[in-house]
Formats: C-alpha cells, sequence, structure tokens
C-alpha cells in the first residue's frame, strides 16, 4: 500500500512553502462535519465505529484536539457501526445526528445526542432512535435511517436523511420529515426524489445497476437553497456529488425540488470517490470552504482521507465547485486563519493530552493515542476500522526554525522500522512523506540510524550509521542543526554527522514507519 499511497495520492509541492499556504489532505476519516462556533472549528468523528469524538481547533486547516464524547455501550441496538456524526446547535443547546446498529447494518436507525448544556464538549444525552418509517406513526415500521441533517427555512425545521424504501431492499433514497422538536420528527416522512434518474447516480453507472443517494447537506447562498447528496458507491472511485435546488415554496412536497442533471463535483486525477460534503465559513466568514473526504486508493474499500477546499459562486448564486483538489498541490489558507509563531526553548512532557494542543497530527485517527507514560504513535487500533498506515506524525504548530537542537526519548512498543524527529518541517499532510524537510530515525531492527528528507511524495537518503541499539529501552534520539550541517546523538552519542542545504527552516515533530513507538520528554532550543 505503501508505495501506491505515496506516489499515486500525493503530487509533488511548490519548490519552497510559504506560512500562507497547506497542502491536502488535512486529516484521515470519512465522513466529515465540521461547523464554526465562537472563533473555533468542531469536527465531529466517529471514533472507531464505536463512539463520537469531537476535535476542536482553531483553525480549519487542522482537525486539533480529539475529545470522545459519547462511548457506545457494549452491546445492544445502537452498539456498533456508529457512522457519519454532525453536530448542530440548535436553541441553545448541541445536537449530534448519527446512525449506530448492533452490528448488522440492515439494522441501522437514526439517534441525536444532546448537550446537558451549552458546552459542545458535553456531557451528552442519549435519544432515539427517529421514527423514520412510513406508518402514521413513523414506527409502523421502523425504517433503515442513516445520514441525519437538518434544514431550516422558512422558520421552520426539516430533518433530511439517508432511508431503505422498505425493510431489508438495500435501496437507499433521501427522504425529509418536518421536526416537532431537534429530537422528534412531527410527521413521517417524505421521499424526496428518485435515486436512479441518471445513470451516474447508480453504483455502477449502468442501467442494470441500483440507484444510490446518501449524504444529504445543506447549502445556502442568499436566498437560494441547495442540497448536494453523494451518489452511486461510496466504496468505487466514481462516488460523487448531486445537487438538488429548493425550487418550490413547501420543502415536503418533492416537486419543491429539482435535480441538477450532471454531476456537480467527481473525481479527478488521484482525487478519487469524492463525497459526503460539508459546508463551513473561513475564519473572516468571507469564504465558504468544502470539506469532504476521497479514497486513498482506486481498490474497492473505504479507507478514505479529509480534504478540503473553496467553494465559489456564480452572479446568479449558482455554487462552482470546481475540480478536485490534489493531494500535495500547495494552495493558500482559508483567509483569516493565522497560526501564532511557536516560541522556544520548548520543552514538552507528552505525558499530558494538553501538550498535544500544540500539534497537528497527520495519520488515522486511530493510531494516535496519549498515555500517562507518553503520546503513542502508530499505535494498532484494538477494533481497526478501515485503517491505514501513513507514516504517522504530529508536526509542533506555527514552528519557523533554522538553528536548533532537539531532543525526544522514543520507547518502541511493536515493530522496529523506525521512529524519530522531523525538523525544518513544512507542508505537512496525511501520507507516508507527505511534508517537507528532514527526518532523522531510529531503526533498530536493521541496527541503523538514518537521516534523510522529503519534498511531499518520497524520500532521499542523505547519510547512515550502524549502531548497536536495545529496543527493549527507551532510547534519547537528539538532532543539531548548524546551517547545512546535522549531528544526531543516540543517548548523548554522536553516531552521525551530515550536510544539506535543501531545507532552510520550518517546524519540528515526531514521526513513526510501519512502527508503534511511544515518545515523551520533547525539548526544542534555538541555537546558541
Amino acid at each position: 500500500m505503501k508505495s501506491l499511497f505515496a506516489a499515486c495520492l500525493f503530487a509533488a509541492l511548490a519548490p519552497h512553502a510559504r506560512g500562507g499556504e497547506f497542502v491536502n489532505p488535512v486529516a484521515e476519516g470519512a465522513d466529515p462535519w465540521v461547523t464554526r462556533h465562537d472563533g473555533r472549528y468542531l469536527w465531529c468523528f466517529s471514533e472507531g465505529n464505536r463512539g463520537i469524538s469531537v476535535w476542536t481547533s482553531d483553525r480549519l486547516t487542522s482537525i486539533g484536539t480529539r475529545h470522545v464524547v459519547w462511548q457506545a455501550p457494549e452491546n445492544g441496538p445502537f452498539s456498533q457501526e456508529v457512522w457519519a456524526p454532525e453536530m448542530h446547535r440548535l436553541d441553545g443547546k448541541w445536537y449530534i445526528y448519527f446512525a449506530a446498529s448492533d452490528g448488522r447494518n440492515e439494522n441501522h436507525l437514526a439517534y441525536a445526542l444532546e448537550s446537558e448544556g451549552g458546552d459542545p464538549l458535553g456531557p451528552y444525552r442519549l435519544h432515539g432512535p427517529f421514527a423514520t418509517g412510513d406508518g402514521t406513526d413513523g414506527k409502523s415500521p421502523n425504517v433503515w435511517a442513516i445520514d441525519m441533517t437538518v434544514l431550516e427555512h422558512g422558520g421552520k425545521r426539516y430533518a433530511l436523511w439517508s432511508g431503505w424504501d422498505r425493510p431489508g431492499t438495500d435501496r437507499q433514497f433521501l427522504y425529509i420529515a418536518p421536526m416537532a422538536s431537534p429530537l422528534k420528527l412531527a410527521a413521517p416522512r417524505t421521499l424526496l426524489c428518485d435515486h436512479a434518474t441518471h445513470l451516474w447516480e447508480r453504483t455502477e453507472e449502468t442501467a442494470d445497476s441500483r440507484g444510490l443517494n446518501e449524504g444529504p447537506q445543506v447549502l445556502m447562498r442568499g436566498k437560494r437553497t441547495f442540497v448536494t447528496y453523494s451518489c452511486g458507491a461510496s466504496w468505487k472511485d466514481t462516488y460523487k456529488l448531486g445537487l438538488l435546488e429548493l425550487t418550490g415554496a413547501d420543502p415536503l412536497d418533492p416537486a419543491s425540488w429539482k435535480k441538477h442533471p450532471e454531476p456537480v463535483f467527481q473525481s479527478a486525477g488521484s482525487t478519487i470517490g469524492t463525497g459526503h460534503s460539508t459546508f463551513v465559513p473561513s475564519p473572516d466568514g468571507s469564504e465558504t470552504w468544502h470539506v469532504f473526504h476521497a479514497k486513498i486508493d482506486a481498490r474497492d474499500g473505504w479507507r478514505r482521507a479529509v480534504f478540503l477546499q473553496p467553494v465559489n459562486f456564480k452572479p446568479d448564486g449558482f455554487p462552482d465547485f470546481g475540480t478536485p483538489v490534489q493531494a500535495g498541490q500547495a494552495m493558500p489558507r482559508p483567509k483569516g486563519e493565522t497560526i501564532p509563531a511557536a516560541e522556544l526553548p520548548l520543552s514538552l512532557a507528552l505525558k499530558d493530552p494538553a501538550d498535544l494542543r500544540s500539534f497537528s497530527y497527520f495519520g488515522h485517527q486511530q493510531f494516535l493515542a496519549a498515555g500517562q507514560d507518553g503520546v503513542h504513535l502508530g499505535t494498532v487500533p484494538a477494533r481497526p476500522v478501515n485503517d491505514y498506515r501513513s507514516g504517522e506524525k504530529l508536526v509542533l504548530d506555527g514552528g519557523d526554525f533554522a538553528d536548533l537542537d532537539t531532543s525526544v526519548t522514543i520507547r518502541f512498543v511493536q515493530g522496529g522500522r523506525d521512529a524519530g524527529l522531523l525538523l525544518r518541517t513544512t507542508l505537512p499532510a496525511v501520507g507516508y512523506d507527505a511534508q517537507r524537510g528532514y527526518f532523522a530515525g531510529i531503526l533498530p531492527d536493521a541496527g541503523r540510524v538514518i537521516f534523510g528528507k522529503t519534498d511531499g511524495k518520497g524520500w532521499q537518503e542523505i547519510a547512515r550509521a550502524d549502531v548497536v541499539v536495545d529496543k527493549s529501552r527507551p532510547l534519547l534520539l537528539g538532532v543539531r542543526a548548524r546551517g547545512d550541517r546535522f549531528t544526531i546523538t543516540v543517548d548523548g552519542k554522536e553516531v552521525l554527522a551530515a550536510r544539506d542545504a535543501t531545507h532552510p527552516r520550518g517546524s519540528v515533530g515526531l514521526r513513526v514507519v510501519d512502527t508503534h513507538a511511544c515518545f515523551s520528554g520533547l525539548k526544542v532550543a534555538a541555537a546558541e
């Protein structure tokens, strides 16, 4: 997987990074949801399909810090397959809508968490399931439902979701129902539209394949109301976005909705299987940003990463989503986004989750864990969900250093490929070599220390040295950088010296390659 992920997913970067740029993908994950509130971004993700996390960040280009706000029970009707959570602030409280089952997909129903107060980080109370069937009570029978979202129009609220037409059919349509409250539907569902009007809406894009509509998301511009929806097969590279527009007065009347005849956003280049969008303003409110997931490779499956790019609007207010941005392509940050400069000296034990607030994580969410002994990168999940290795890394926010001394204690937990320090790092993203800068690493299984550089798409070794290391105990890795000269130490002993002038400055970070390692005691000091 590494070669395809690195070679095909990540494109070349610009010759030099600038602080006003970033690259995609910004995170691992599927079905992203993000909203802006009180000057920060709140990202909502499924926590390994067994819970829900809210990640908080002061900017859109980093998902920030994880907070697990709800954990599913060990068994029962909502204990597994927790999918596509999204949070809405309604009437002064937070509501997180999600789908869950007992482990069998055919039993998926829609649920909601209600905050006990006004804090988006909880605590929360569970409610549901929603009555998403056709009977007069919406429960006779209650029918499969996922991807519930909220539409506010004309002073009223409506729930939109993807559901089966009947129990057991596996035919997904878009439905709408009025809301009596954030926790209750006021009437049975209404079928919004057919799911196979066009061949491009079908799983195989052929006349004999089934239609599939899901992931409705509201997008408003002036007086115009749109709903994007994902269609085709989420496990294929042909997943794409369709668009509905509310052209009539009554959202509950299917005739009030007009379906755009062509896809509005679909695979291009190496960014494939694009779907399940959400829309959020830039920090200064002047831009609308499109957040979506894309597959990491072309084979069927659900291993995905999160991308973002701005949406443009035509003079009449119709959205222009453009072409999916390519991974590794440097682009301007959202307007109003700033990163405070990191100051030296820096000393972090990395044994307090609060220490991680200074870093951005790039890798599969299940491969990061904070422990009393330090921060774990490359953690092997107990219950892996669409997991993939990507050279997991934590990069210090706002770092812009040239000459420095840095060190960290590394304990190898599982595997011994390599783990070490990033320095003079710019433009980090999810991917093995998806950053520009240098890396100094210990390879205990090979008995080696290496030093090299990455350009966003590949690795080039600069120097290596054979070293006898005992991975059964913690090791202190240090790097001294002075201009184009670098000195690497292990447990205070110099083991390697090298020269290279490619990357003049950047941040520092921690990185593993196909290894689970625990990092503690990070120190960074400016050159004396």
